[in-house]
């Protein structure tokens, strides 16, 4: 039991003299090459601070953009054409004058004259008697509006053009002169606007002018619906 003990002391201590000496060199070797790689790395830092900084400068394709820049008094004059439905008298063509002025961005007051001519009546037709003389068949109107524009937006022609664009709402009162009366008139109605250009604009519009009449021989609320297109130019 002894002699064995011994032996493995005797291998231990022969393994351990030439481990140290093992040792020794991997310590020795590492501390040169970390003062190798410290001074390459001081080296290479010194070119990089010597260096000058690259300026790369872009090189962006800038495209003109052309914003219609309507007139700054905000006045809108122009004229207009379409159909009118007068009931019981008829739908027939008219034609009309608009003026607005522009408070804000938003809301506008709008000025409308209209004329158109009722025909005859289902009654008139049938029993050949005339109810109105030409002169009364004549029917006009003229209104006052408030405007508000709530879609505003651009209409595109093409992938190349674009126009400033709106929807907007109105509403108002005015008089019509019909069967040789004026009757109050109530007007409602909606209309889309595009601005092709910096100083007009064309419009679509419908709108419902609404009266009492009695030419039947019974009062009565009628209901007078318009289609009109116009053009506007502003100043």
């Amino acid at each position: 039991m002894e002699s064995g003990i011994r032996i493995l002391l005797l291998i231990a201590a022969l393994a351990t003299l030439p481990g140290c000496a093992t040792v020794r060199g991997w310590f020795h070797h590492g501390s040169a090459g970390g003062a190798a790689s410290s001074a390459a790395s001081a080296a290479g830092g010194g070119e990089e601070q010597s260096a000058p900084p690259r300026v790369i400068e872009p090189e962006v394709a800038r495209r003109e953009i052309k914003v219609p820049k309507i007139r700054s008094r905000n006045f809108e004059l122009g004229a207009d054409y379409g159909i009118i439905s007068i009931e019981d008298f008829g739908t027939h063509p008219s034609y009309g004058f608009t003026a607005a002025y522009h408070i804000t961005e938003d809301f506008f007051f709008q000025a409308d004259w209209g004329r158109s001519r009722g025909g005859q009546t289902s009654f008139e037709t049938l029993s050949q008697i005339q109810l109105l003389t030409e002169a009364e068949r004549r029917f006009t109107y003229y209104d006052l509006s408030l405007g508000y524009n709530f879609l505003p937006g651009e209409a595109f022609v093409g992938r190349s053009r674009a126009m400033t664009s709106a929807f907007y709402l109105l509403g108002g009162v005015g008089g019509t002169d019909f069967g040789g009366d004026t009757k109050f008139t109530v007007n409602f109605g909606g209309g889309y606007r595009v601005v092709p250009a910096d100083w007009w604009a064309l419009h679509i519009v419908v709108q419902d002018h609404v009266f009492q009449s009695s030419l039947l021989g019974s009062t009565k609320l009628t209901n007078n619906l318009e289609a009109r297109i116009g053009l506007t130019v502003f100043f």
